[in-house]
């Protein structure tokens, strides 16, 4: 299984641009559509379970990452150690974390806008639940001109 590890990790780095490339065309879209008084049209509807369903692909690669990477086995044998040591300490915990939140405001917010009274309503909640769980992600994401946990931005299968 051990194998599998560098092409999920690949697969994973890659998903990154996708799901990012739909989040953000996506609230741009639900930004406008709201600006003008749009009604929330089924292509807004799909675009909405497609920010959902990329995001949570992405987030089932990185559980099976955290399941395989041995960054994550080493933190979890040497907590008590490693726990003070920042590369680590974010792949092990924060990383994953803040990930988790992202998921949850994200079916808060699709779920919350289902309930939606008026078009503009159900715009406004994407916005700010889904701008919410971007600003998390894109907190989180090991970027490569981070200082702290600088990780390439495109990893070769």
């Amino acid at each position: 299984m051990t194998s599998m590890y560098p092409f999920i990790l690949a697969l994973h780095s890659t998903w990154r641009w996708i799901v990012l490339i739909i989040f953000i065309g996506g609230l741009l879209r639900f930004a406008y559509q709201k600006k003008k008084h749009g009604a929330f049209t089924p292509i807004d509807n799909f675009l909405k379970n497609t920010i959902v369903i990329t995001f949570y692909t992405q987030a089932l690669l990185g559980i099976m990452l955290y399941i395989l990477s041995p960054i994550t086995q080493y933190f979890l044998a040497h907590f008590n150690t490693v726990v003070h040591l920042r590369q680590i300490r974010f792949f092990g915990m924060e990383h994953s974390s803040m990930m988790i939140l992202a998921a949850v405001f994200l079916l808060t917010g699709s779920l919350k806008s289902k309930n939606a009274d008026t078009d503009d309503r159900r715009f406004n909640i994407l916005l700010i639940w889904f701008g919410l769980a971007l600003l998390i992600m894109l907190s989180s994401i090991p970027w490569e001109f981070s200082p702290l946990t600088s990780r390439p931005s495109f990893r070769s299968f």
